[in-house]
């Protein structure tokens, strides 16, 4: 009998390894998404010298993978609860490394676009995969809760650890090889996890609302786009068209989720305070965190003119924000709450972003300065992301556990690329306001229009000019860049003190804890 209980503790202890070392694989494919996203923002400069894009398609080679992955993951979160997950995530995984190389191997803005999106959709199935498959190992709330701290500190650490890897790329091969990176790391995974990842899917056999899918990015893609060039040009005819159109088009897909028996997005449960509300922060939050991202790089870079490895070296300062504030946040939310932990951290970045409208290039030590600022904003929001994740998972049906996870990241990513799309264009249109009429006179009409586009382009045609004159139009873009930081600093700012508000005010209950239990 002893023998018996001993052997079934054994058992015990050899599943929980398993489990464990489950995560870290689990991990492998979210390290690589979350890297993507950082390591190409600091090859912007060098993508932007090969291949010449123009102001719009730069945003739509960082828009297009985060707009099609937020389109398409309540759909592959849905199909994984109905053919496996595991299934999916390796589909997935084999779709990743293909348009990995196609981006890699792209010789115009065009092809690097479209290899954007291929991966976009084949990132859909990673994201909601991971998350569901975490759900259905850990069953012990105290277990999830630590399981899921450690998946998004993995998320905001391969965003930090994605720019080392770029600056040391870069520094000895093409941008291609940022691409490159993922192809090993996607065949590793597609060894192992058959090994050591459960299969498991809903018991309930769903219909997927393929329909609806469509019209999800029939509605994200139109309105991107009428938003980004109306920061861009102005008012005209066809960007405000297609605003209508895919606002039209999001209406419709609502209507049609309220009248399914099984929903691609359970609109009702949105309607619910807490979760729609904890959605929708998570929402600001990434809005914000990868607006924030943005910023930072092309300072590093355009503005203080370091190299890629070492940019990326600094950017890293700010993970100490984070690797201190996650934790703390995650323990305050037992005893305090979540809405007040959530609304301390959103203010806390919102002074981020105060500190960030007061970097002067003449003024004292300019990295200390943003170093310090871009801290205490990825600090507040990645507090953020982790409650929400552990709150609104926990409380998930294991049945729904992919439709779950896919909504959490169709906030995440989609919130990140708004946030991109948006605050980029706020950045994009100071910049061309500022920059226009300062620059100097007799500029090569290629060289003009490129040094009102972005600062990456200044900088790219500021090579063929004369000394005094690429000297010129260089201080003029570094100029106009912080003017344009400095705005984007403030809008993000005041966006997320109106979440701090809404967190204090839609999260609360009675007692000020949201679900502590969970």
């Amino acid at each position: 009998m002893l023998s018996t209980a001993a052997d079934a503790g054994q058992q015990g202890k050899r599943a929980g390894r398993k489990e464990w070392i489950g995560l870290s694989v689990l991990c492998l494919p979210l390290l690589m998404v979350s890297m993507d996203v950082s390591v190409l923002f600091f090859a912007a400069p060098s993508i932007a010298e090969d291949l010449h894009p123009t102001a719009t398609q730069q945003l739509w080679i960082f828009d297009i993978y985060g707009f099609i992955l937020a389109g398409l993951l309540l759909t592959m979160g849905t199909l994984g609860d109905r053919i496996g997950r595991r299934r999916l995530l390796l589909i997935g995984t084999v779709g990743f490394a293909l348009s990995s190389l196609l981006a890699a191997s792209a010789e115009t803005a065009s092809v690097l676009i479209l290899a954007r999106g291929i991966m976009g959709i084949a990132g859909s199935t990673l994201m909601p995969s991971t998350l569901a498959v975490v759900r259905a190992m850990f069953q012990d709330p105290a277990q999830r809760a630590k399981a899921l701290g450690i998946w998004s500190a993995v998320m905001a650490g391969g965003i930090s650890v994605g720019p080392i890897i770029c600056g040391l790329l870069l520094d000895r091969f093409s941008w291609g090889s940022v691409f490159l990176i993922n192809i090993p790391a996607m065949a590793l995974l597609l060894i192992i996890a058959p090994i050591l990842l459960p299969e498991s899917r809903s018991s309930v056999a769903t219909r997927i609302d393929w329909l609806g899918s469509i019209l999800v990015l029939a509605a994200i893609l139109p309105v991107t786009y009428g938003i980004k060039t109306i920061a861009e040009d102005g008012w005209s005819a066809l960007p405000i068209i297609l605003l209508l159109i895919g606002l039209l088009v999001g209406a419709l897909f609502v209507r049609r989720q309220l009248r399914l028996e099984h929903p691609l997005l359970d609109v009702r449960a949105l309607l619910e305070r807490r979760t729609g509300g904890s959605i929708l922060v998570n929402f600001i939050g990434m809005f914000a965190t990868m607006a924030n991202s943005v910023v930072l790089t092309q300072f590093l870079q355009s503005v203080l003119g370091c190299s890629a490895f070492v940019a990326a070296l600094w950017s890293v300062a700010p993970a100490v924000f984070v690797g201190a504030a996650a934790p703390m946040a995650a323990k305050l939310s037992v005893t305090t709450g979540r809405p007040r932990v959530m609304t301390g951290a959103l203010l806390l970045s919102a002074i981020g972003f105060g500190v960030l409208t007061q970097v002067q290039l003449g003024g004292f030590s300019p990295i200390t300065i943003t170093l310090v600022g871009a801290g205490l904003v990825a600090a507040g929001l990645v507090s953020v992301a982790t409650l929400v994740t552990d709150y609104v998972v926990g409380v998930a049906p294991p049945d729904k556990a992919g439709a779950i996870s896919g909504l959490i990241e169709t906030s995440s990513e989609l919130g990140g690329s708004f946030g991109i799309a948006l605050l980029g264009s706020v950045l994009a249109a100071v910049y061309q306001h500022s920059s226009t009429p300062h620059l100097p006179a007799g500029l090569p009409p290629e060289a003009a229009i490129a040094a009102k586009e972005t600062i990456a382009a200044a900088a790219a045609a500021s090579q063929s000019l004369p000394g005094q004159t690429a000297a010129q139009v260089m201080a003029v873009a570094k100029d106009s860049y912080m003017t344009a930081m400095h705005a984007t600093s403030l809008t993000a700012g005041l966006i997320v003190l109106i979440a701090a508000a809404f967190t204090a005010v839609m999260l609360r209950e009675k007692k000020t804890v949201l679900e502590t239990a969970a």
